[in-house]
């Protein structure tokens, strides 16, 4: 009794001192393993009795059962025999798929598997015919099917690259010559003829052969075939000559000699133009789709993002067939980000239609805006469009054009899937709160939306195949995320499969912040997260974090994707920091006039979202306003060097982690839409880079980077350095790290960075 008493005694002890240990930089940018290891890549078998999910510190396959919750982990030999994906039939009684590059069909209901195809290429995007009898297949840019009954494999498409070969021609000369030959010598002519003969029986005898096409070097790709295997609808695809791609220098290698990293071009370099194919097998015939009747084709939407190309460039995003082969559904975007169209390719016509032309004068985006769409009969499809300025859900018919609005509201849809049966949409909206996601069933036809689930936090929803279950990845603020499992019914109670985190990340009584609103100087309500300390420990001083951008949210309810910053966060609290986690716009989340709140102008209103930020802890919290840092990474960093640029006023320190400092050498996706390119919007790349505006610098600024970075290259602190070296600043300093790309890997550089952030913060924000 004695002995346990002690033991007892002893592990309350070490508890109590774990949970009293304060933290340090180097503890909480550990490997994340210490923390434990939450579920991810959550999948359903075909009958939805069992739930598939890589979890623990080696991300190993397990299964668990929806009924019981118990679960295992996945034997290799049963693991060999699984695969995900592919397409059921139209009974759903068998699925098709794709593993190590050969066709499979596996039967549901026996759950038998049947292997098509054994061989050297790889084949891809099998799916089955409309009746059923057959597998169509991709391989090597080129389409077969399968005939199930006899086992026959039949070519489809003969695309190739290259030129069509071509006799060479005959001088005038050597024809002139042959023609005498015949005129002089009987034996020459009748053995012309018998050959002219034989080649003919020969053609007349041959079996019929498909028609070879060729594309030089035009790329081929985003195939789609008509469930009746008569169309085929692809991509074709013209690279631009003088397109240059960039190169990093990897300089820390294990063959000792630097290696060049191939990257990206630069915003504003050539792209790839595309036409849209349609091959008649039935005609054996190839014919381009013409855009030009398609709305506001050929109407600028302003004159500063144009230059005086003839027509506007397109680009088509996806193409799905209607069941009865009548009807193939195009989704096509402007190269100027400016429009999206969504039209019917109409078989019997001939013709495309447009459906719905959705338009921005910044850009097109929003949650689903262009990838959520489909079919929901013959007639009738789903997709979701930004009209109302908040992303919502609609239908329309292709034949009537008539377009009906499912949802709306000052909330978004941000996850939608047809029902089985087609009666109803599974969605899952912002509409309880902005850091929330919740999971509705709404009629096709139109109606109330019904709730199906109350977990507060982060949810992401993966309906089983029949539809009966569930299955939930939720998460909280202050709890990563966790596999839940709940009926599909009203008001049913979700039951939790995993527990992840381990014992010493629990022993830390980690901040639930809070999630609050604070009003911009131009009106707009701010969503932010806070961090306070205790009263005993509060030191006046505050730091505002910047989280990077792409289209991201991180003042919510759920586990941060920024979970180093989080635990960094209540490390400043413990040390009685106040800490600002802003929503800044141009942020995802709060709808279309948010999301373009940046464009033309990066460090804009993005920036005086935080200055406003600042002046609301000064006004709020008791923050002295003579000491407030700013920092954060990619997004984060350039607008750390913004502010301390041309706010220097406002921010006495700043760290700018991995940032952008001259946007005409990042990306042409993501810079193309909110600054145009620099050939065309100049004024817009001086306003919104850093380098243009280093003269500002007056607080203290530290730059970190690593020097494999293929994102936001290298090159950006350089060409920055070089500016600040000759404008004759002194407070600066950067930080590299040789074996680091845009997210650290490393916990040695991730400890490094945040040390020397932290005593930045300390030496310059807190009173001596």
């Amino acid at each position: 009794m004695e002995k346990i008493l002690t033991c007892l005694l002893l592990w309350l002890t070490i508890t109590a001192s774990a949970q009293n240990q304060p933290l340090t930089v180097p503890y909480i940018m550990r490997h994340p393993k210490w923390m434990g290891s939450s579920p991810e890549n959550i999948r359903w078998a075909d009958d939805g009795k069992t739930i598939y999910f890589d979890w623990g510190e080696d991300k190993s396959l397990h299964a668990a059962d929806p009924q019981t919750g118990t679960w295992r982990k996945v034997a290799l030999e049963e693991q060999r025999a699984l695969a995900f994906g592919g397409q059921f039939n139209t009974t759903r009684t068998k699925r098709v798929y794709a593993k190590d590059g050969d066709i499979f069909i596996k039967d549901v209901v026996s759950g038998s598997i049947i292997q098509l195809t054994k061989t050297t290429e790889s084949e891809a995007q099998p799916r089955f015919s409309d009746d059923n009898n057959r597998v169509f297949f991709l391989q090597q840019n080129n389409l077969f099917a399968i005939h199930l009954k006899t086992g026959m494999l039949e070519q489809l498409t003969d695309f190739r690259k290259g030129n069509k070969p071509a006799e060479s021609p005959k001088t005038e000369q050597a024809l002139w010559l042959e023609a005498d030959q015949q005129r002089l010598f009987e034996v020459l002519r009748e053995r012309k003829i018998t050959e002219t003969t034989r080649k003919t029986l020969e053609e007349q005898l041959r079996p019929q052969r498909l028609k070879a096409y060729y594309f030089q070097e035009k790329s081929l790709d985003n195939f789609a075939i008509s469930p009746d295997g008569n169309f085929v609808l692809f991509r074709v695809g013209t690279r631009p000559s003088g397109s240059k791609p960039t190169a990093v220098p990897n300089y820390l290698t294990t063959s000792g000699y630097t290696e060049n990293l191939n990257a990206r071009p630069k915003v504003g370099d050539q792209l790839t133009t595309y036409e849209i194919a349609l091959y008649d097998r039935r005609r054996d015939t190839l014919l381009y789709i013409a855009t030009a009747s398609l709305p506001g084709i050929n109407q600028p939407a302003a004159a500063v993002v144009h230059s005086q190309k003839s027509r506007r460039e397109l680009t088509p995003l996806s193409m799905q067939w209607s069941e009865n082969s009548r009807y193939a559904l195009i989704v096509l975007r402007a190269q100027d980000n400016k429009d999206l169209w969504i039209a019917v390719w109409d078989v019997q016509s001939g013709s495309l239609k447009n459906i719905d032309h959705q338009h921005d004068e910044a850009w097109i985006g929003g949650p689903g805006i262009g990838s959520n769409i489909g079919w929901i009969d013959n007639q009738n499809i789903w997709f979701q469009s930004e009209e109302t300025g908040w992303s919502h859900l609609y239908t329309a018919n292709v034949e009537s054009g008539a377009k009906k609005a499912l949802t709306s509201g000052n909330y978004e849809v941000r996850f939608a899937q047809l029902s089985r049966d087609k009666k109803h949409f599974y969605i899952a909206t912002s509409e309880v709160h902005p850091g929330e996601e919740h999971l509705y069933k709404i009629p096709v036809a139109g109606g109330v939306a019904q709730r199906l689930t109350f977990l507060t936090g982060g949810n992401e929803f993966i309906i089983s195949p029949n539809e009966q279950f569930i299955a939930i990845r939720h998460s909280y603020s202050n709890r990563p995320w966790e596999l839940y499992v709940m009926e599909n019914k009203p008001n049913a109670k979700p039951r939790q499969i995993t527990q992840s985190q381990s014992d010493e990340f629990r022993q830390y009584k980690w901040r639930d912040p809070e999630v609050l609103t604070f009003k911009a100087a131009d009106g707009a309500t701010v969503y932010a997260r806070l961090y306070q300390p205790l009263n005993e420990t509060k030191n006046g001083a505050a730091v505002i974090f910047v989280h990077g951008a792409g289209y991201l949210q991180n003042a919510h309810k759920r586990w941060s994707t920024y979970f180093r910053e989080y635990m960094f966060h209540n490390l400043l609290a413990d040390k009685g920091y106040t800490v600002l986690d802003i929503d800044y716009r141009g942020s995802a989340g709060y709808g279309r006039d948010w999301r373009t709140g940046i464009y033309r102008h990066m460090g804009g209103k993005d920036l005086s979202d935080h200055i406003d930020g600042a002046k609301f802890l000064v006004e709020n919290y008791d923050i002295d306003p003579q000491r407030i840092g700013i920092y954060g990474g990619s997004y984060g960093g350039f607008i750390t060097l913004m502010a301390m640029f041309t706010a220097p006023e406002v921010f006495a320190a700043g760290a700018a982690l991995r940032p952008v400092t001259h946007w005409a050498h990042y990306n042409h996706g993501y810079t193309s839409n909110i600054l145009n390119t620099p050939v065309a919007d100049s004024i817009a790349y001086v306003k919104s880079s850093p380098i243009y505006h280093a003269q500002g610098l007056k607080g203290a600024l530290l730059i970190c980077h690593g020097m494999v970075d293929v994102n936001v290259h290298f090159q950006d602190v350089v060409l920055l350095a070089q500016r600040l070296i000759e404008l004759g600043k002194d407070n600066w300093e950067v930080a590299i790290y040789p074996v680091e790309d845009h997210g650290f890997t490393e916990p040695s550089s991730w400890t490094d960075e945040y040390k020397r952030i932290l005593k930045l913060f300390d030496e310059k924000l807190i009173k001596r």
